[in-house]
C-alpha cells in the first residue's frame, strides 16, 4: 500500500515564471536531476504536454514511465498519473501553486509511487520525500 508524500515551499519568484517551468514539461531535465529524459507524446489544442515519456532516475525510483497530464485545474494546479512503466505500479502527482505576492510562489508537491517488487513502505516514503524535496529544491535554484 503506497502513502502520498507532501512538502511546500515557497520559491522567490513570481508566480508566472513558476508556472512557465513547471509547465514545460519537455525541459524538466534542464532542471531536475531525477528526470534524465522527456519524450512528449500527446499535446491538446493549447498545445500543453498531455501525455509524456519521462526516464527517471531518483536514487531508489529509477524507471520510464509514461505519464498523463491533467490540466482541468490549471493553472492553480498541475496533476498526472501514471499510464505505464517498466517498474512502478502507481506514480500519482501534483504540483499546486499560489501567489504569495509579486516576486515569491508558494508551490506544493505531492507524489504518491509503489513500485511492483517487495519494497518496505517505509523505504518508499522516504524516497517520495527526497525526490519531491530535491525538485523542490531544484525548481527553486533553476528560478532565481
Amino acid at each position: 500500500m503506497s502513502q502520498k508524500s507532501t512538502a511546500t515551499v515557497v520559491i522567490d519568484a513570481p508566480l508566472a515564471d513558476v508556472q512557465a517551468a513547471l509547465f514545460a514539461i519537455e525541459n524538466y531535465p534542464d532542471w531536475s536531476s531525477s528526470i534524465k529524459k522527456v519524450d512528449v507524446i500527446e499535446r491538446d489544442s493549447d498545445n500543453r504536454v498531455t501525455k509524456a515519456k519521462l526516464t527517471i532516475d531518483a536514487g531508489m525510483m529509477k524507471d520510464r514511465v509514461v505519464l498523463d497530464y491533467d490540466w482541468s485545474s490549471a493553472p492553480a494546479t498541475l496533476t498526472f498519473s501514471m499510464d505505464e512503466a517498466d517498474l512502478l505500479t502507481q506514480m500519482d502527482g501534483a504540483y499546486s501553486l499560489k501567489s504569495i505576492d509579486a516576486d515569491s510562489t508558494q508551490v506544493t508537491y505531492e507524489l504518491e509511487v509503489a513500485v511492483s517488487m517487495p519494497v518496505p513502505a517505509m523505504m518508499i516514503t522516504k524516497a517520495q520525500q527526497q525526490t519531491i524535496e530535491a525538485a523542490l529544491k531544484e525548481l527553486g535554484e533553476h528560478l532565481s
